[in-house]
């Protein structure tokens, strides 16, 4: 391999690398919504140059999970509730459409892949005490499932669309699984959808999807406006 194809491809990887990490951080709330990003104290955290940081907070923004106020630097994006809310509406209808599609196309490999992550998952819930690295994982399996349903369904646009809904709201799915402790019910609820897609029961398939997206949606939406009022206790009260 020539020596600059060896340094183009380090590089890549480097930003990749840069990139995946900073977003992991904000989807599991490492860095808070509305929070400024420091680059200085970033680059040291992730032990890079600022070069890459500003490549991974400029992509970041793209996504819309960064925004970038101009002489202030850059700040994770706060999501007001009526956005959550819209969001998880839309989402409801996609993911429940994307299942029914998916129970209709679905082959053989990717049925054996989608109970792979199931087994895989209740696998890692037996465990004691699991560390934070585990959770997460179990999160982003969660998230593969419906990433692998969208792509079955075989409509590219649907697939996009709900890619972006994920990457954008992946934070408050972490709030739910962490603090208000739903592992059990996402993992039971994913174990169903994935039944239903590889047995070829669309109807079903599409009815589980879009109550699965639609308890959720309540769950996080309680929980921040109890949140809500509790700061506002707390403000009042001092």
């Amino acid at each position: 391999m020539p020596r600059d194809m060896g340094r183009t491809s380090k590089k890549g990887t480097l930003r990749e690398s840069v990139y995946d990490s900073l977003k992991k951080m904000i989807q599991t709330g490492a860095l808070q919504p509305g929070g400024r990003l420091r680059e200085l104290d970033l680059a040291a955290r992730l032990e890079v140059s600022r070069t890459p940081l500003r490549e991974a907070l400029n992509r970041l923004e793209r996504d819309g999970l960064v925004t970038n106020k101009p002489r202030h630097g850059y700040f994770v994006t706060m999501f007001d509730l009526r956005t959550l809310e819209d969001a998880f509406d839309v989402r409801e209808v996609l993911d429940g459409h994307a299942a029914q599609r998916a129970a209709e196309r679905i082959g053989a490999e990717d049925k054996k892949r989608l109970r792979a992550i199931v087994r895989q998952c209740e696998t890692m819930a037996k465990i004691n005490n699991r560390p934070m690295e585990d959770l997460v994982e179990e999160m982003r399996l969660g998230f593969e499932i419906h990433r692998i349903i969208a792509r079955v369904s075989g409509n590219d646009f649907l697939r996009e669309l709900l890619s972006r809904i994920f990457d954008k709201f992946q934070h408050f799915v972490w709030i739910e699984l962490l603090w208000l402790d739903e592992w059990d019910v996402a993992r039971r609820e994913h174990a169903a959808i994935v039944e239903a897609i590889c047995s070829g029961d669309a109807e079903r398939a599409a009815e589980l999807a879009r109550r699965h997206v639609h308890a959720s949606r309540n769950n996080i939406v309680r929980f921040l406006q109890a949140k809500r009022a509790y700061q506002s206790f707390l403000a009042r009260a001092s």
